[in-house]
C-alpha cells in the first residue's frame, strides 16, 4: 500500500538521495519543503518539480551544522502544520583516521548526522503524535552495523541514528505514525567527493544508484518495514541478526559475573 504523504520536508535535498526523494514524493502528489545549503540548486530542482508534477515546492536554505540553520528548520516544522512527513537525509562523512581530522571538523559531522536529526525529529513528532498520523524517515547506513579503521566517527553517528530510530519505533508502536530507518550501503552520491574515499576505491558492482536506493527504500516504507536495507537480498539475514542480538542482550541479564572474570 502506498504511504499517504501530503507535505514532506526533506533535508539535504539539493542533490543525491535527497533530490531523488523529492522527485519520487512529488510524483506521488506530495507538496515539498526542500532544505539544503545550496540555494541555486534548490531553486532549479524546485522549478523542475513544480513544472513536471504540479505540486507546491518551497525551499529553505539552511546549514544544519550551524545553530541558526537548525533553528530555522525547527521553526518551519513547528509552524507549517501541513508537513506530515520528515525525511532526515542530510549527512556527511570523512573516511579517514580519527586523528587525521581537526576536532572542529569532527564536531560539524557529529552535529549534522546526529544533533540536527534529533532536533528536527523533536520539532515534528509532537504534531504527528497528536494527529496520530505521519511519517518519519531517518537515513542511517549499513556502517551503523560495521566499523572499520577510518570510519570510527561516521559509523558511530549512523549507529546513533539507527538506535535512536529503533527506540522511537518502540515508543510509537501502537500509533499510526510511521517511522523507518533506511540503511543504504555504498550509493553513488556526491558524499564521496569529500569523504576521502572515491567510488573507484570500492569493489566493482558494489555501488547502488541513488534512483534504485530511494525506490527500494520507498517500497520498504510501503511494505511497512521498520528497517530497510536496500541491497540486502536475503531478508532472513536480518532476522538472524536480530535473534543473535537479543540472545546476547538476554545473556547479560544474570546479575552474576561470567566465570572468566572470577579469580579461581
Amino acid at each position: 500500500m502506498t504511504t499517504q504523504i501530503t507535505t514532506a520536508l526533506i533535508t539535504g535535498a539539493s542533490s543525491g538521495i535527497g533530490a531523488v526523494y523529492a522527485d519520487r514524493l512529488a510524483a506521488r502528489g506530495a507538496n515539498l519543503v526542500l532544505v539544503a545549503r545550496r540555494e541555486d540548486r534548490l531553486k532549479i530542482l524546485a522549478a523542475d518539480l513544480r513544472a513536471r508534477y504540479g505540486v507546491a515546492v518551497d525551499i529553505l536554505v539552511a546549514d544544519l551544522t550551524d545553530e541558526a540553520g537548525i533553528r530555522a528548520v525547527e521553526e518551519e516544522l513547528r509552524s507549517n502544520t501541513a508537513i506530515d512527513t520528515l525525511v532526515n537525509n542530510a549527512g556527511t562523512a570523512q573516511m579517514a583516521p580519527f586523528l587525521a581530522g581537526e576536532v572542529a571538523q569532527h564536531q560539524a559531522i557529529n552535529t549534522l548526522n546526529t544533533t540536527a536529526l534529533m532536533r528536527l525529529t523533536y520539532a515534528i513528532l509532537p504534531r504527528l503524535a497528536q494527529n496520530n498520523r505521519g511519517t518519519l524517515i531517518n537515513i542511517a547506513s549499513v556502517l551503523a552495523l560495521h566499523v572499520r579503521a577510518g570510519s570510527a566517527l561516521y559509523s558511530a553517528t549512523k549507529a546513533w541514528v539507527l538506535s535512536f530510530t529503533r527506540g522511537l519505533q518502540e515508543e510509537f508502536a501502537d500509533s499510526n505514525v510511521r517511522i523507518q530507518a533506511v540503511l543504504p550501503a555504498a550509493t553513488a552520491t556526491e558524499i564521496w567527493s569529500h569523504s576521502g574515499v572515491t567510488v573507484d576505491d570500492l569493489p566493482e558492482g558494489s555501488v547502488m544508484t541513488t534512483d534504485n536506493m530511494v525506490d527500494a527504500s520507498l517500497a520498504g516504507l510501503d511494505q511497512g518495514e521498520p528497517i530497510t536495507i536496500p541491497p540486502m537480498h536475503d531478508a532472513g539475514l536480518w532476522d538472524r541478526y536480530e535473534a543473535a542480538r537479543l540472545e546476547l542482550f538476554n545473556s547479560a541479564r544474570t546479575g552474576i559475573p561470567a566465570p572468566r572474570y572470577v579469580k579461581q
